[in-house]
């Protein structure tokens, strides 16, 4: 209840004198303004004498029935909840966020990206393998993490989206941060081209697929990153690149001067090109189905 800003005090009530009177003591020293109840307050006839003993008012108010169940720690997740976060691109690693595909000593790299989203304001497109699921809970409340691996996939969009920047994580049952950066490297880069097919994490989570090779990949994009070398990061995603083919998913356009691989689990939604230099990537989005992307780190004062 402390963590409402509009709360000033919270007290447990101590005095066991009087049955439903106690938190007497602390009325009689707090002095409010106001006691407010449910119209079924049992105890109405007291409790408009106390208020008359220190100068408050007592008003009742309706018991709805509609609202079973909220408690103030639902409350306060609400109030909690971000009014927008980012989406995300996976580099290399993808499946091995998933708890028992995990692989010692590999690694999942993403970056956060914008434009970012809020409930009301949705650029990209649905099931399209860039975090959505992740995204849409944390801004339902939801624990995004725990959301995700219930369902039977892995927790790398929720971790994130919470996290931003650019992201290596540790192979394993939960997300563990192995090391985070800022991405302005990147910037002017990146674009996604829509496939034009939903995709369907869940469906294609027990296919059978290179996870040595997946575990490769992740740890050259996770050395690329620490060096900040684009042509080893442009390497490792057409590794991952070469785990999805080898999957069975179709070839995606080749362009000149970028590397480029499915995003998230594949079989359609968008695929991530990486660029070269900013001049080939805007070329690039002259094409149809394609989306321009930056990659996006809160500001701590943000």
């Amino acid at each position: 209840m402390e963590s409402f800003k509009f709360v000033d005090e919270v007290v447990i009530g101590d005095n066991t004198e009087e049955i439903g009177f106690d938190f007497i003591d602390h009325f009689r020293r707090i002095k409010p303004d106001l006691l407010v109840v449910c119209d079924d307050d049992k105890f109405e006839k007291r409790k408009r004498e106390i208020c008359k003993e220190v100068g408050a008012e007592y008003i009742k108010l309706p018991k709805s029935k509609k609202y079973k169940g909220i408690s103030s720690t639902s409350m306060i997740k609400k109030l909690m909840v971000p009014p927008f976060v980012p989406l995300r691109v996976d580099f290399a690693g993808g499946w091995l966020d998933v708890p028992r595909y995990a692989i010692e000593g590999s690694f999942i790299v993403n970056c956060s990206i914008s434009p970012i989203v809020s409930l009301n304001n949705w650029l990209y497109e649905q099931k399209s393998g860039i975090g959505g699921s992740g995204a849409y809970a944390i801004l339902n409340g939801e624990d995004g993490v725990k959301s995700e691996v219930n369902a039977g996939v892995g927790w790398q969009d929720p971790a994130i989206v919470t996290e931003t920047g650019l992201c290596v994580w540790r192979s394993g049952k939960k997300p563990i941060l192995e090391f985070k950066q800022n991405p302005d490297w990147l910037k002017g880069k990146m674009a996604l081209l829509w496939t034009g097919e939903e995709h369907d994490t869940r469906g294609i989570a027990d296919k059978n697929r290179d996870y040595s090779l997946l575990s490769t990949a992740s740890r050259q994009a996770a050395s690329a990153i620490i060096e900040k070398d684009l042509s080893r990061l442009q390497f490792a995603i057409k590794t991952n690149y070469g785990v999805q083919l080898k999957e069975g998913m179709k070839e995606l356009p080749e362009i000149e001067n970028a590397t480029m691989k499915y995003c998230g689990s594949g079989f359609g939604g968008y695929a991530l090109y990486l660029f070269n230099t900013q001049t080939n990537r805007d070329k690039f989005l002259c094409n149809k189905n394609t989306l321009r992307i930056e990659p996006y780190m809160q500001d701590f004062y943000e």
